[in-house]
């Protein structure tokens, strides 16, 4: 009989492992960039969800209603470009943290088999610490480029920053080194149960959906979909404060949103989100982020299987 250790020496090498990884990255986030978009302008939105204002500007800012209201007054306002403001920064992001990523949680999980043995722990738990290792890993290494990706979603027709070159270098002179991790503890706490759990559910049911066949998708994708909408959905308030803490600064009041608050840590954050918008305040966005989490998902999964696949075999090509 196999074992697993051996299973994943057959499923490529570190190098095609990380290519198959980044090339995921890079097709998922071109398809669901207009719906991140979406997701980051309905997180920064900061009045009372109770608000019965839908017609007029907050304090200079829009209000948002709904997924698709936001879509259509982004293209009204904003052009077809609009919905995917900041997607370079993202691209570079995701093709990174997809790679570090899917590599990490590869190693993750040979020191796991060659440190306690395999089968010392149950595989749901093997899988989750693979993933919160692999998704705090990769979280960490790629931060400034989710900053810098938020900070350019979050700009309405006036532009805060002119290209990605200028943002990063005033970021450094207005606000330290420092200003490229603002948020970087809420994106932890958020990131490494996220992954865990993602990983620990798409492990337990890749197995027994890999062979379904179905009409738009596959076993795998619709267990990648199934793992990334339930971890979504058990640490969304924590992405929402990350991402009204990444907008912090000099810029602040620049953005789409003119009324965004002063936050500082990520406690405070979300005391100050509950008092103010009430508890539903820290589930902004979740929706069109759970419409979002399964393309993304599901693209994300199936690209890395075939792209793998791709890669191995061009190796054992270059063997022959």
């Amino acid at each position: 009989m196999t074992s697993k250790s051996e299973r994943l020496k057959d499923e490529g090498s570190r190098l095609q492992v990380t290519a198959a990884g980044a090339t995921a990255g890079l097709i998922s986030r071109f398809v669901i960039a207009p719906l991140d978009v979406v997701k980051i302008r309905l997180q920064l939105q900061t009045h009372p969800l109770s608000d019965p204002l839908t017609h007029r500007d907050l304090h200079g800012g829009p209000i948002y209603k709904g997924t698709l209201p936001t879509i259509r007054h982004i293209l009204r306002s904003e052009g077809l470009t609009g919905l995917w403001k900041g997607n370079v920064p993202a691209e570079l992001l995701y093709v990174c943290h997809n790679a570090i990523q899917f590599a990490s949680y590869r190693q993750a999980t040979v020191f796991l088999h060659s440190t306690l043995g395999e089968g010392t722990i149950p595989p749901s738990a093997e899988s989750f610490i693979a993933g919160a290792v692999a998704g705090g890993t990769a979280t960490a290494a790629t931060y400034p480029l989710d900053l810098l990706r938020t900070r350019f979603a979050a700009q309405g027709n006036d532009r805060v920053y002119a290209n990605l070159r200028e943002a990063v270098l005033r970021i450094g002179r207005e606000e330290g080194f420092q200003g490229y991790f603002r948020g970087l503890g809420p994106g932890l706490a958020q990131i490494i149960p996220f992954m865990g759990v993602f990983f620990a559910v798409y492990e337990t049911l890749r197995p027994h959906l890999t062979h379904l066949e179905l009409p738009f998708s596959t076993g795998g994708a619709l267990a990648g979909t199934i793992a990334s909408v339930t971890a979504k959905s058990a640490t969304f308030p924590l992405d929402l404060v990350r991402k009204r803490i990444q907008v912090q600064g000099p810029t602040r009041n620049q953005y789409v949103h003119k009324n965004i608050p002063e936050y500082r840590g990520t406690m405070s954050t979300a005391r100050a989100i509950v008092q103010n918008e009430g508890f539903r305040g820290l589930y902004r966005g979740l929706t069109v982020s759970l419409i979002k989490a399964a393309p993304a998902s599901a693209v994300t999964m199936w690209t890395y299987e075939r792209a793998l696949r791709f890669y191995i075999s061009l190796g054992e090509r270059s063997v022959l």
